[in-house]
C-alpha cells in the first residue's frame, strides 16, 4: 500500500505543477486584467459616442412626431371653440419650439 502511494505523489505533483503554474499566472495577471476592464467601462468609444448621439436624435425626432400631432388635434379642436384645447396647444407649440433647434438638419 505505501508502494502505490509512494508512486502516486510524484506523478499528483507532476500533475498539480501545471494546474499551479496556471493559477499563479491568472493571480499574477488578474490586476492588469481588473484595470483594463475598469477602463473600457470609463471610456466611451467612437462609435459608442455615435450610436448613443443617434439614438438620443431618434427620440426626440420622435417626440416632435407626437408634439406636431397633437398640435393638429389640439388646433382643430381650438379652431371649433374649445378654449382649454387653445390653452394645451400653447404648451405643445411652445415644446416643439424648445426640440426644434436640437434636430440636425439634412442639407443637399
Amino acid at each position: 500500500m505505501h508502494r502505490l502511494v509512494l508512486a502516486f505523489v510524484p506523478c499528483a505533483a507532476l500533475l498539480l505543477g501545471g494546474c499551479l503554474a496556471k493559477t499563479a499566472v491568472d493571480i499574477a495577471t488578474l490586476p492588469v486584467k481588473v484595470a483594463a476592464r475598469g477602463v473600457d467601462l470609463a471610456t466611451t468609444s467612437q462609435a459608442e459616442a455615435d450610436r448613443n448621439r443617434g439614438r438620443e436624435i431618434r427620440r426626440r425626432e420622435a417626440r416632435l412626431g407626437e408634439l406636431e400631432r397633437d398640435h393638429q388635434r389640439l388646433a382643430r379642436k381650438c379652431a371649433a371653440g374649445d378654449r382649454a384645447a387653445c390653452e394645451k396647444d400653447e404648451r405643445v407649440m411652445a415644446e416643439i419650439e424648445d426640440i426644434l433647434p436640437t434636430i440636425p438638419v439634412e442639407r443637399d
